[in-house]
């Protein structure tokens, strides 16, 4: 009773600051995902250095994510020019270069780590922004919708209480038993259908896009976030570890609060960009 307590609080402090600091200004949205990115990626880091025998390191690659997304912000408000981005290449260059000189015994590993770091867990995050800012080329200004980066989340949150549900009742058939014994495909099918159902809320709600493209939109956050979901199961069997971390009291680390976002992201972003076109 005492973790289920524990866990609840944390889930609707965790929720609430999430949904407040998208929905209040860009300002608040840029903060709080720019702390999210640097420490998502220094937990990575962690990991990789205490449980392989790779080094990463972490304060270069926290400054690499939260440079990634203030240049991604940046570009998107129009207050900076693609030149932004140099700085940041720079600094991957000095990431691979480094390596040459400090002689440990696994360099190729440490590169893959250290790159993984910047596409897996930075990247996403600094795409929240192409998603969040719409410039209307017509007038040259930038709006700030809220709607399309907190949907992300609501999907998500909404596919994982129903998958939950549907699969504690009448899950039978495992969805992916090699990485994740848990999953099954009833309560995904279910997890999905109240994504759908939530798609279609939003929808009356929010008419920036029709009922199927709130519908589409769902669907690829559900079948990307689930993906994402079971990516970093197998990192975390890999590592031989149950919770990535322990800064959410009963909830884990960053990466198993944003392990389905992480790829549910990269893929809204392809699909509304191609809904654009």
């Amino acid at each position: 009773m005492k973790n289920f307590i524990t866990r609840a609080l944390t889930g609707v402090l965790f929720v609430a600051v999430l949904v407040g600091c998208i929905l209040f200004n860009p300002l608040s949205f840029g903060v709080l995902f720019l702390i999210i990115s640097a420490m998502t990626v220094i937990e990575y880091g962690q990991l990789i250095n205490v449980h392989t025998d790779s080094h990463v390191n972490i304060y270069i690659t926290a400054l690499g994510a939260g440079y990634l997304f203030m240049a991604f912000m940046g570009y998107c408000t129009n207050m900076a020019l693609a030149s932004v981005f140099l700085p940041y290449l720079l600094l991957l260059l000095y990431m691979m270069i480094s390596e040459l000189y400090l002689k440990r015994e696994n360099p190729i590993g440490n590169w893959a780590h250290t790159m993984l770091s910047q596409v897996y867990v930075a990247l996403p995050f600094a795409l929240l922004n192409v998603i969040s800012f719409q410039n209307d080329f017509t007038s040259s200004e930038v709006t700030y919708n809220p709607v399309l980066p907190l949907s992300i989340f609501i999907f998500l949150w909404m596919s994982d209480t129903g998958a939950y549900c549907i699969g504690t009742l009448f899950g039978k058939h495992r969805l992916f038993e090699r990485i994740s014994p848990k999953k099954s495909w009833e309560g995904s099918i279910g997890g999905t259908v109240v994504a759908i159902i939530a798609a279609v809320v939003l929808a009356h709600f929010f008419p920036i896009l029709n009922i199927w493209e709130w519908i589409g939109l769902a669907l690829t956050i559900v079948v990307f976030g689930t993906w994402g979901d079971l990516t970093e199961s197998l990192f975390k069997r890999q590592l031989g570890i149950k919770d990535s971390g322990h800064i959410l009291p009963g909830h884990g680390g960053m990466l198993d609060r944003f392990d389905s976002a992480l790829m549910a992201i990269p893929a809204a972003t392809v699909y509304l960009y191609l809904l654009s076109v």
